[in-house]
């Protein structure tokens, strides 16, 4: 007799979930390059460059809570996971000045756009460099994508 398959999914390993996050954020950010072309569209570039500012910080908190120091541990490569601390130093600055700027501020389109192509430049490394290492490592990065999801929704407060 064969046996049922199990109604619930597993969740989606940690690579799976943070992949899920840089194509949403990489999205939004070609969203943003269209609506800085159009005029009178303030109001929908501020709603839309605080869910990029919203997406990315709950993004590096949960990479720097929990994936970035099981990662560290595990591939014995500091100077990608360096690299990676410093990338998102920088991004935070930018969203901490993109929070606090309107569309019509001086430089608040060239912020989002220099945000935009520093996080492409971070999401390249991370899926090209950092990711493989990670899949040939011991990680359990079904464990860890299950807490990354289980943090994400305590910061949602969810």
């Amino acid at each position: 007799m064969a046996q049922a398959k199990s109604a619930t999914k597993a969740p989606p390993d940690a690579i799976a979930v943070l992949t899920e996050d840089h194509k949403k954020v990489k999205k939004m950010f070609g969203d943003f390059r269209k609506l800085k072309k159009s005029e009178g569209a303030n109001g929908e570039k501020s709603a839309l460059v605080g869910r990029i500012c919203e997406e990315l910080t709950l993004h590096t908190q949960v990479e720097e809570e929990i994936f970035y120091p099981a990662v560290r541990a595990a591939i014995d490569d500091d100077d990608l996971m360096d690299e990676a601390d410093v990338e998102h130093d920088e991004a935070k600055t930018l969203i901490a000045q993109l929070e606090s700027m309107t569309p019509g501020d001086d430089h608040y389109d060239a912020r989002v756009t220099v945000l935009g192509e520093n996080i492409d430049h971070h999401v390249k490394e991370e899926q090209e460099e950092m990711f493989p290492k990670v899949q040939k490592s011991r990680i359990d990065t079904a464990e860890l994508g299950a807490r990354i999801l289980q943090r994400k929704k305590e910061l949602k407060g969810a």
